[in-house]
């Protein structure tokens, strides 16, 4: 790895010479590196990366070793509807104690992510102890899905609301939206079924024929 090979693209009279440890660690590995922040930067925006920077306090590994008083409750200021002012408070100090607690149990000591750490919370009966720390846990494990609704609902309204459907109703793309999303559940209901409903309807227009 400390082999001196000549930087590419430069004639052999005027070409600087560099180690190839300094080619793979700079050249290849740094750049890649600066590729994938780059694009992590375009995923992710300045408020989101905050809320997984603050969610990453929870994590169990290596003894609860991120786990940041601070940022805990910086988190659960971004929900004020779920944490109350006397919330705040109380959480500070049910923070302080979990992590005591927790440390110092073997039960503890093994688990490697936030699931398992709900689960045994649960069991062990330090959710209700530590009512308001379960409470960011569960903020934390439901954030992947919502987040992932949101961003089906988006690119599913692209699909539903067209250039030719520009003027489509708030009512109606929410309907349309929900049978689009949810589409393996709606493949499971009869078109007789949905056809009967819609008979049955007072604001119906117009009577549909039985299917044959």
């Amino acid at each position: 790895m400390e082999e001196n090979i000549r930087i590419r693209g430069r004639s052999r009279r005027n070409g600087q010479m560099i180690t190839n440890f300094h080619h793979y660690r700079v050249g290849i590995f740094c750049e890649v590196l600066d590729m994938m922040i780059q694009e992590m930067n375009n995923r992710f925006s300045e408020s989101n990366t905050e809320v997984l920077t603050c969610i990453a306090c929870l994590d169990p590994k290596d003894s609860f070793s991120q786990f940041d008083i601070g940022k805990l409750l910086h988190l659960a200021k971004l929900y004020p509807e779920d944490f109350s002012l006397t919330d705040h408070i109380i959480l500070e100090n049910q923070l302080e104690t979990y992590i005591l607690n927790v440390r110092e149990e073997d039960e503890f000591s093994m688990i490697e992510d936030l699931e398992s750490l709900a689960k045994k919370m649960v069991e062990t009966g330090k959710n209700t102890v530590f009512s308001l720390v379960y409470r960011l846990i569960e903020l934390a494990l439901v954030l992947p899905v919502t987040t992932a609704s949101v961003e089906r609902v988006f690119s599913a309204m692209k699909i539903i609301k067209t250039d030719l459907r520009n003027r489509m109703g708030d009512e109606w793309m929410n309907d349309s939206l929900v049978v689009y999303i949810e589409k393996e559940i709606f493949a499971t209901i009869e078109n007789e079924q949905i056809l009967q409903h819609f008979q049955q309807m007072n604001t119906r227009r117009t009577q549909l024929s039985p299917l044959v």
